[in-house]
């Protein structure tokens, strides 16, 4: 008795001991600071805007000179609160390039590139993991009204087995719609009711009905979630979307760096989405198999956006190419035969989670406890679970080396980026002291010079093609800028003027997003 009443109050201690292997906000701020200290002819930081939890929300610059006509990668960590493991992957990026500074290559890529680095756009959201007492949050400090009753914060989670965290609550009910998993017994998976199955067990977080209003953790701890509170496809007055679109201070405050960002060409971003492992589209498959030959991993989860979110905006919106990836995910168990273990009747993630995290040795699991719950008296209540935060972040100790391949990851994306060039100049002598210059112009890289969606978007940047004259020199035939649709890789188009003059006149042709190039031309 003795013995579980102190591994009880022990509970939380070991909690928070794990915890602090991912950095706190305060602990990002430090790393942050530290690079900007070190590495200032490479680095500027810079804060957007405090949260409604009075937090940061921080810009770290990585490139050297005139950062803003450079062309530019945007990432993006902490979309969602709950992903620990895309806030360390920005900033281990930052750390594990500048530890390289003194390479040439290096020196290189931030001369001629810049990477705008958001590590964390949930602050607020993110220290819940930290707190006393650690729930899944993914919404802000900014108080919500989520059941529309004209109070906030009225029925949170709580802790009924005070063990420290929030796990689950299966109440045994004649209209369950849940029912135990045929190979794991702590996993409760949904009834096929379409099939005559019947369910045994009711599933909702771990709580009591603290408002009376016969829902249970209805208007908990809420806030706005970021990555429900972007304009493309806006879900107004859904839980945690916000009474309108941009509505939050960290929302509004990406989005303003980034619509005056017009070197930005691709934004990367960390979280539940994910279109870099798996994709149909033809300009994602470039950088998805750029991604799937560093990266190495199989299995990766489809998830659909649901609207709000921010890779759709940086897309739909912001006419940027856009790829999104958790990082990481749970590998897919195969059965230990040598225990005589069997494959799964049925695919399910958590009973995968527990299958993968005991071959690592881990124990995230709380076994279900029987509880006295206020609100159902008459009925079986039991508390348990799968430890919070622990199905979408990875033990600390494998962080490193998933950081160092992401880092590699977005160091040679830049191989990819649009490439234009002036090639095959032609120039021929006409009378009455005219010149008809001829040129090709090629994208030779990889991607496109902008998204097809950047085309409908007149916001970002066009390609353009111009043609500079001295006061002394006149254009006849031809038009002095052409501003280009979407450029599709390895292809090329041609433009011509007739000018009248002497000298040389200067071609130029690029945007801010792919860079400038230009070339001197004599006429005849």
């Amino acid at each position: 008795m003795k013995k579980l009443l102190w591994m009880a109050l022990c509970l939380p201690v070991i909690w928070q001991a794990k915890a602090q292997q991912y950095s706190t906000t305060q602990e990002q701020q430090s790393r942050l600071n530290a690079l900007a200290k070190n590495h200032p002819q490479w680095t500027s930081l810079q804060s957007l805007a405090k949260t409604a939890g009075g937090r940061d929300i921080w810009v770290l610059t990585l490139g050297n000179g005139k950062t803003d006509a450079k062309p530019a990668i945007a990432v993006v960590g902490g979309v969602e609160g709950t992903h620990l493991l895309g806030t360390e992957l920005v900033i281990q990026f930052a750390e594990k390039l500048l530890k390289q500074i003194d390479k040439d290559s290096v020196k290189q890529l931030l001369t001629n590139n810049t990477y705008y680095l958001f590590p964390n756009m949930s602050p607020d959201a993110m220290d819940t993991y930290f707190s006393k007492l650690p729930f899944e949050r993914l919404g802000n400090a900014n108080p919500t009204d989520d059941d529309r009753d004209g109070k906030t914060n009225e029925d949170p989670f709580d802790d009924l087995d005070k063990n420290g965290k929030i796990t689950m609550m299966r109440i045994e009910s004649p209209v369950g719609t849940y029912k135990l998993h045929p190979d794991d017994p702590r996993v409760l998976i949904k009834a096929d009711l379409s099939k005559g199955e019947k369910g045994k067990y009711l599933l909702m977080t771990e709580g009591i009905d603290n408002d009376k209003d016969g829902e249970l953790n209805e208007d908990g701890v809420g806030g706005i979630h970021f990555n429900k509170n972007l304009t493309y496809k806006h879900k107004t007055f859904a839980p945690g979307t916000g009474e309108f679109p941009a509505s939050e201070i960290e929302t509004r405050a990406i989005l303003d760096f980034l619509y005056d960002a017009f070197n930005v060409y691709a934004v990367v971003s960390f979280g539940s989405l994910n279109n870099l492992s798996s994709s149909d589209d033809k300009v994602t498959t470039q950088v998805s198999d750029l991604y799937n030959k560093i990266i190495g991993i199989k299995d990766a989860p489809k998830p659909s956006a649901d609207g709000g979110d921010f890779m759709s905006w940086a897309y739909q919106h912001y006419g940027r190419f856009s790829f999104s990836t958790p990082g990481w995910w749970v590998p897919k168990a195969k059965p230990d035969t040598a225990k005589k273990e069997k494959a799964f009747t049925v695919e399910d993630p958590m009973a995968n989670y527990l299958s993968w995290s005991a071959q690592q040795g881990l124990n995230h699991f709380t076994e279900w406890t029987t509880v006295q719950h206020p609100d159902y008296p008459d009925q079986v209540v039991q508390v348990g679970g799968v430890d919070p935060y622990v199905m979408q972040n990875p033990p600390y100790k494998m962080v490193d080396g998933i950081a160092q391949k992401h880092t590699e990851f977005l160091m040679k994306m830049t191989t990819l980026k649009p490439q234009v060039i002036i090639q095959k100049v032609n120039t021929e002598k006409l009378s009455n002291g005219l010149t008809k210059i001829t040129v090709d112009v090629a994208n030779t890289g990889f991607l496109p010079t902008h998204s097809k969606f950047a085309d409908r978007n007149y916001f970002v940047k066009r390609l353009k093609v111009a043609l500079q004259l001295t006061d002394k020199q006149q254009l006849i035939g031809g038009k002095k800028i052409e501003l280009l649709n979407n450029m599709e890789p390895h292809t090329m188009q041609q433009f011509s003027w007739i000018v009248k003059g002497t000298g040389s006149v200067t071609i130029e042709t690029g945007s801010p997003a792919i860079g400038l190039t230009s070339k001197a031309i004599s006429l005849q």
